[in-house]
């Protein structure tokens, strides 16, 4: 090879083109989403200024922007303003330990429109501040919708001039934050603070479901001919309170909810939102819409029977998972293996996605609600995917790590380089609760009836420091049993007798049914699971606070279960991890895995972690698997 095509083929590896291409490791392990296009110029500088260049002519798609750090400078040359902000959001990212910035050209763009994250409100309220604080992280990665639950069974969070009594705490959930809800100002505050950093913002009044609260202030329900009069002067208040300018697109709700006259129920909300200018979006399913509006598709089996060809509305994608109810570990993976709206990028139909959490249960420290839930690390995939489009695995494989050397398994161990530099670094401060796990291999054996022979199961293999037990019993075709055992083994190796600490966990608590065995036994893991290390049993390394509480065996919604706020002891990892003694070389990792009544999903964790003195968590060191 001669000189010259030497430095063309570096010149072209510095070229990067979506998420598969290898791109230099400053920026590989900095900027989410990955910019459609980045060329390193070579070397280093300090930027001094910023150029601004807003052209709405610039040969690029809605929300496109290029950006080219010179020496001692930036320029960004953007759509629009939402576009220059994002310029500067990738500038932030860019940055080095020393504080200099990469010479670079970044040419970016979206490939869809609606790359949104929602928070429920109405069950717990979130102080206005906080929720700017969501927007913050929001912005960073140029997630471009915040979705504002505002209404919910235990309480109308909208500041109510024409029916104050809506803001009467007698009225509403008691210990739901009663009497707490948001001023007009306040709502005011947070939709123009969302505008400076490229955020719109969706407020949300769920109608006529999930409204309880209404029927105790009036004595009648939202969808009687009473209940409309009282819900139109409502939303007109809301809308020449808040302007068409602030909040083109208002949420109606309109699920779960089984009423006389849906359509009828609808129409008449539709017909007061478009009276004020405003687009309206609902749930689906829920209370049939007309075509104009937005449809959030929220169940997985709906999104199968849309056709972009057939379906009548247009359509954002929710239906990747609620951060409430799957693993913050199996999360990471969903959301990057799938395939946003079901298409490689948007269409006239297919809008983009909204991810969700929903706080069901009572929660009085809401600084809780994101580790608990697993933000920001679910985030960082989903602002990724919805990004950058394309496809990715059918919606029966997103729910398990893929198998090494696989297209996917590449592409995920690539991004959790990412996001390990993300945790250590922009997002420190978020009490991050994840490390790299991908790459953990298991040997997992099939579920079978309770009482079986360790050495008479047919042995398959998992990756993953979470293995989602139920999703390997269903891709091998076994049948699932109210109760059945399993086994998964793995080797470690160290170089030195040593004892590491691990997350470990036989359960992973939804946050919204609370269905679950609860904490374990004074002395045991949950769901009675068990843990060796080369033969010898592994036992909590700390009394439990709480043994034996939480063991719900049914759905809570809307009982007593639900007013118990979650503790960190229910979550693996939330609390201490365990102490595993291991002797230099290799040993062996076995976990006893049984299901011990017909729960909703079979998570078992067995993840190596370091935790420092101040609480942050990082990669363990010095620990193989094979």
């Amino acid at each position: 090879m001669t000189i010259h095509q030497q430095r063309r083929t570096l010149a072209c590896a510095l070229v990067v083109l979506c998420m598969s291409t290898l791109i230099p490791k400053v920026l590989a392990q900095q900027v989410v989403p990955t910019p459609v296009e980045i060329t390193l110029k070579g070397g280093n500088t300090k930027v001094k200024s910023i150029e601004r260049q807003i052209d709405a002519k610039l040969d690029l798609p809605d929300e496109g922007y290029t950006l080219d750090i010179v020496k001692g400078k930036a320029i960004i040359r953007a759509k629009n303003q939402r576009a220059y902000i994002w310029g500067l959001q990738t500038l932030k990212q860019l940055v080095t330990p020393n504080g200099t910035f990469p010479l670079v050209h970044v040419k970016d763009y979206p490939a869809f429109p609606i790359r949104g994250f929602m928070v429920d409100t109405g069950r717990n309220f979130i102080p206005h501040t906080q929720l700017k604080a969501y927007i913050n992280l929001l912005s960073l990665f140029k997630v471009n919708v915040f979705h504002w639950h505002l209404t919910d069974n235990p309480a109308w969070r909208i500041e109510c001039k024409v029916y104050p009594q809506l803001n009467d705490p007698q009225y509403q959930r008691k210990g739901r934050d009663e009497g707490k809800f948001y001023t007009y100002n306040q709502i005011r505050e947070v939709i123009a603070y969302a505008k400076t950093l490229g955020v719109s913002v969706i407020p949300e009044i769920d109608m006529p479901g999930h409204s309880e609260y209404f029927d105790k202030t009036f004595g009648f329900g939202m969808a009687t001919e009473k209940g409309k009069q009282v819900l139109k002067a409502c939303l007109e208040e809301f809308f020449n309170e808040i302007s068409k300018t602030d909040c083109p697109i208002i949420h109606i709700g309109s699920d779960e909810i089984h009423i006389d006259k849906p359509a009828e129920f609808i129409a008449f909300c539709e017909d007061i939102a478009q009276k004020h200018g405003r687009e309206v979006m609902v749930w689906d399913p829920g209370l049939p819409a007309s075509a104009k509006a937005i449809a959030q598709i929220w169940r997985e089996n709906q999104a199968e029977a849309v056709n972009t060809n057939a379906y009548v509305h247009r359509y954002v994608d929710s239906y990747m998972g609620y951060l409430n109810k799957g693993n913050p570990f199996t999360n990471v993976n969903k959301l990057l293996l799938h395939t946003p709206c079901g298409v490689a990028k948007a269409n006239d139909k297919a809008l983009g996605g909204i991810l969700c959490l929903w706080n069901d249960v009572r929660a009085d420290n809401k600084s809780l609600l994101f580790p608990h839930n697993g933000m920001p690390q679910a985030l960082l995939p989903f602002a990724e995917r919805f990004w950058h489009g394309g496809m990715g695995v059918a919606m029966s494989e997103e729910d398990v790590v893929p198998q090494p050397n696989s297209e996917w398994h590449k592409k995920l161990v690539a991004f959790e380089k990412k996001m390990v530099y993300l945790r250590n670094n922009l997002l420190y401060d978020y009490d991050m609760r994840w490390v790299a796990n991908a790459s953990q291999p298991w040997r997992v054996t099939l579920p079978t009836r309770r009482g079986a022979q360790k050495d008479s199961m047919k042995w398959v293999n998992a990756w993953g420091g979470v293995v989602n037990i139920m999703e390997v019993a269903k891709r091998h075709n076994v049948k699932l049993l109210p109760t059945m055992d399993a086994w998964m083994e793995t080797e470690v190796h160290v170089d030195r007798d040593t004892v590491i600490t691990a997350w470990v966990g036989f359960e992973t608590t939804p946050r919204s049914s609370r269905i679950s065995d609860g904490i374990g036994y004074q002395g045991e893991w949950e769901s009675q699971g068990r843990l060796f290390a080369n033969d010898t049993e592994v036992f909590p390394s700390e009394p439990w606070k709480e043994p034996a509480k939480y063991r719900y065996h049914y759905q809570t919604w809307h009982q007593a279960p639900s007013e118990i706020p979650f503790t960190n002891e229910q979550f693996f990892w939330m609390r201490q991890p365990a102490k595993v003694k291991l002797k230099a070389g290799w040993n062996k990792i076995s976990l006893y895995c049984p299901r011990v009544f017909p729960n909703e999903s079979w998570f078992v964790a067995f993840i190596p972690v370091h935790i420092d003195n101040k609480g942050h968590v990082s990669e363990a060191q010095g620990v193989t698997f094979r």
